[in-house]
């Protein structure tokens, strides 16, 4: 049985809401409010005509833990760590990303040298404890955070992954005596080894606790206002979801929150349609972000640098691997002293927004770029729920860019949406031949208000030969929260040589993981026997620092079915770096178990699996005369094209489309260059043949 549910996708420019709803799928968008988001939320519930007392289950992805973190706008936070350790936040590692940069700066810690206490308790490596804590020195510095006006508490003690013991005993004391500190331990957010990475993320989920748990609530309690009496989950960045409680609890958890939903949702329709190699593409109005799905599964990475890896905060948790750029819709045009023209990360966002949106922004962005291009729709955008206004973005763009670069309006315009294609290739680029993947074999899944308007340049650009743009593609993200399932992983550093660790020790290992789990799924009322527990192993060779996580069939395969385990290493090993050494010695580093509970959202597969249509499957072009045409700039400023301009909801499975053509629908709009082939697969997903270069293998 279905249940009514909605999710809803919170962006830097729109708030996006897809829902199941007695037994039909309704979607809406709407502009975010950044001052107060959960107005964004209300518009568009009323939008979609949601009734929240018949609703069952609400689901959300939010930008503001990461938001929080970017612009260093989250609660005053002290750190607590063993003495003698309170610099290596600050210290992080001895690599140099950008080596050549003179002006490099290393990431600048969250916590001030002055917050960073120091407490007298150690433990060695095996969890012994060598230095007792003492609760009086607790109180004592909780007196002290509490006069220097701070919010929230990390705590993060040396070798507490082996025993969380001495972290126990400072958080209880701090939660019971100092109520209002939002205290973080460790071992409860991540319990595994690297003192830095730990402490760096112990302090991320502190920094933006108290605002993220503030807006939660502040959520939940309006919904509840207007009626809403079922559950809430929020989506994590490992591409499941959690219950809101939890979240509260663990915010750094959702930094990546609404992306991820949108890449589950793209391997879904890989899966579909049997693509074994798809990269995500999404595009919307503040970033463009991308990601390698292989067999229908995102990548994902145990570790994420929040800001960039040059200069950002580690972040050691499970996330779907995403590689993001500030070029959204949004993106300001801009140029520097030396006249140069640049494209983002700035964006106009949702206030003021791209000048032709007619709010009082006055920078020209690529959204308006594309207006005065001719591939956008100024009467249909948003269904036509919003005009946008030509004469003021070419203004704006005349003025900021054409004016001063000596340049017509027409070629500027061209020339900024170029400079964000380039961007935005880079990112397709890090996900694919940065990881050994060749993208003409793969295929582009692009979505997102402006991800099926630029994803055949990029496609171009970087010899994709195959492009889906999936239904829905404005609201694709929302769509993706229907389809996650329910997850939290769970870590646990031991460290021995495979074939040489104690079956006792491990089993109890896995044991304590195990418990942990039902005791989540406990809390957040789901059954044992519904979800599923896949078991890793992260292993490496002897010498070697980073490991790879190695899927297990189950506890017990690490100790008996040792041969198997170092045959599936070598070959990820293989498959990951071009070689493998078969005979060296191969180290344990973590345990991993991963929980998931699927979801019950039938409705979600059956809106991109089930035909849209009984009717015969028809194998024609669509005839000039039963189509608009409208000039398109393509490639040559001077020389605009005729494109062909079709309504998407009337199309039909089967109908053939020719470019230049531009495929409009509610919320996005698709553009074909000239050679591009279109089809209406059966399920109602555009497939798009790019024209590629001569000479170039497909």
């Amino acid at each position: 049985m279905n249940r009514d549910l909605i999710g809803v996708d919170i962006g830097g420019t729109f708030t996006d809401l897809v829902g199941y709803r007695n037994g039909e799928i309704v979607l809406a968008k709407t502009l975010t409010t950044p001052a107060n988001p959960a107005l964004g939320v209300a518009t568009a519930l009323e939008l979609s005509n949601t009734r929240l007392t018949e609703l069952q289950e609400f689901l959300h992805g939010s930008t503001i833990a990461i938001n929080t973190v970017l612009e260093r706008k989250g609660a005053r936070t002290a750190l607590l760590t063993t003495r003698g350790f309170r610099d290596v936040y600050e210290i992080g590692r001895g690599n140099r990303p950008e080596a050549f940069d003179l002006e490099f700066q290393r990431p600048r810690p969250l916590v001030a040298r002055e917050l960073r206490l120091e407490v007298d308790e150690r433990l060695n490596a095996r969890g012994e404890i060598l230095v007792p804590i003492d609760p009086q020195q607790i109180e004592a510095l909780g007196q002290q955070l509490s006069a220097h006006g701070v919010e929230s508490v990390a705590i993060c003690f040396l070798h507490a992954y082996a025993n969380p013991i001495h972290e126990q005993a400072a958080g209880a004391l701090l939660r019971e005596r100092f109520p209002q500190l939002f205290v973080t331990l460790s071992h409860e957010i991540l319990r595994e080894y690297r003192e830095y990475e730990r402490s760096s993320t112990t302090v991320l989920n502190a920094y933006v606790g108290p605002r993220v748990k503030q807006y939660l609530r502040h959520l939940q309690a309006d919904l509840r206002t207007r009626g809403f009496a079922g559950s809430m989950h929020i989506m994590r960045s490992n591409g499941g979801s959690m219950s809101l409680a939890h979240a509260c609890e663990e915010p750094v958890s959702m930094m990546e929150s609404g992306p991820v939903a949108g890449m589950i949702g793209a391997g879904e329709v890989a899966r579909l349609l049997g693509i074994g190699q798809a990269i995500g593409f999404d595009m919307g109005g503040t970033t463009a972000k991308a990601t390698l799905i292989i067999d229908g599964v995102p990548a994902i990475e145990e570790g994420y640098y929040i800001g960039g890896y040059a200069s950002g905060q580690p972040m050691q948790l499970p996330v779907v691997a995403i590689v993001e750029v500030g070029a959204g819709g949004g993106s300001i045009a801009w140029r520097d002293v030396a006249g140069q023209v640049h494209v983002g990360p700035q964006s106009a966002g949702a206030d003021p927004g791209p000048v032709c949106y007619g709010r009082g922004g006055a920078a020209a962005t690529v959204t308006d770029a594309n207006l005065l291009l001719g591939r956008l729709n100024a009467n249909r955008f948003l269904g036509g729920g919003m005009t946008l206004d030509a004469a003021a973005a070419a203004q704006a763009l005349d003025t900021t860019i054409a004016q001063p670069a000596g340049l017509g309006t027409t070629e500027a315009a061209l020339g900024v949406v170029t400079i964000a294609d380039t961007a935005m290739a880079l990112a397709v680029r890090a996900v694919s031949v940065r990881k050994g993947i060749d993208p003409r074999d793969t295929t582009m899944i692009a979505f997102g208000g402006a991800g099926p308007l630029h994803a055949a340049a990029l496609c171009k650009e970087i010899h994709i030969p195959r492009l889906v743009i999936p239904r829905m593609p404005g609201n694709f993200s929302a769509l993706g929260m229907l389809l996650a399932p329910w997850r939290q992983d769970f870590v646990r550093t031991l460290i021995g040589v495979l074939g040489r660790l104690d079956p006792a020790w491990v089993d109890a290992a896995f044991g304590e993981l195990r418990s942990q789990a039902e005791q989540q799924l406990h809390a957040d009322r789901l059954a044992i026997d519904a979800a599923r527990l896949d078991y890793a192993a992260d292993l490496r060779y002897r010498g070697q620092e980073h490991s790879i996580p190695v899927p297990l069939d189950g506890p017990g395969s690490l100790c008996r079915a040792i041969q198997q385990v170092r045959d599936a290493f070598d070959a990820l090993h293989e498959r990951r770096y071009g070689h493998a050494n078969a005979g060296e010695v191969i180290e344990v580093v973590n345990l991993r178990l991963t929980v998931s509970v699927p979801r019950a959202a039938e409705s979600a597969y059956q809106f991109l699996g089930t035909p849209v249509t009984r009717e015969p499957l028809r194998s024609t072009t669509i005839a000039d005369d039963q189509a608009q045409f409208r000039n398109v700039v393509f490639a040559d400023a001077e020389c605009p094209v005729p494109a062909r301009v079709l309504w998407r909801p009337e199309l039909q499975p089967g109908e053939l489309i020719a470019g230049p053509a531009i495929i409009e629908e509610p919320n996005s709009t698709t553009l074909l260059f000239p050679g591009d082939q279109a089809r209406i697969s059966v399920h109602g997903h555009i497939e798009i043949t790019i024209h590629l270069p001569e000479g170039v293998s497909q």
